[in-house]
């Protein structure tokens, strides 16, 4: 009967799914005019909000497209990697919360900190990159590290633009390189999580 429990909380989703999804369909179909300037409010409440955020990779541009040109994107990392070196902040690599600060990495409960990823066959050339600060995870009620759960890196996919052929070295006879790049997608570690 160990499976009693979990079989109830099972169908306890599903029907709250089916009811959701059933509230949904009824609303889309009415289709007043009412309820599409509502969903409208709600959207611009949204925007407001993260306009606003402190955070700079929760604020949004309302008047942007879904796309950013290479450029615009490879510029905005190097702002990052810039902001990273001259930030005024102490390097803590201690294994600690730090509510005083906004930034999401020092509130975590596996906190982070970035470090430079640096390779000279690559644009852009320099990428911040998240390791980790605990081996185990903050325990929300003491605020100490507890080694029963795991700080795991969380990683992405990003585009960069990597060098066909690598340029010569010094040693060996002056190879001729045409520097031409292509669009690869390359894994970066963008945070840090826990898991038991």
């Amino acid at each position: 009967m160990e499976w009693a429990p979990r079989l109830v909380v099972f169908c306890a989703l599903c029907i709250s799914f089916t009811i959701d999804n059933v509230t949904e369909a009824k609303e889309q179909s009415k289709g007043t005019k009412g309820r599409k300037k509502g969903s409208a409010k709600v959207k611009d409440q949204r925007l407001r909000a993260q306009e606003s955020s402190p955070d700079p990779l929760l604020r949004v541009n309302p008047g942007t497209t879904d796309y950013t040109l290479v450029e615009d994107y490879e510029q905005s990392i190097l702002e990052m990697v810039n902001q990273l070196r001259n930030s005024s902040e102490p390097l803590d690599s201690k294994c600690q919360v730090n509510l005083r600060f906004w930034m999401s990495n020092k509130r975590s409960l596996s906190p982070w900190a970035y470090r430079i990823n640096h390779d000279a066959a690559r644009l852009p050339v320099d990428i911040p990159e998240a390791h980790c600060l605990c081996a185990g995870c903050i325990n929300p009620f003491t605020m100490q590290e507890d080694r029963t759960m795991v700080s795991i890196p969380i990683y992405s996919k990003i585009p960069v633009r990597r060098l066909l052929c690598e340029p010569s070295k010094p040693h060996r006879k002056k190879k001729r390189c045409h520097k031409e790049y292509r669009m690869v997608m390359e894994t970066i570690a963008v945070g840090c999580t826990c898991i038991f």
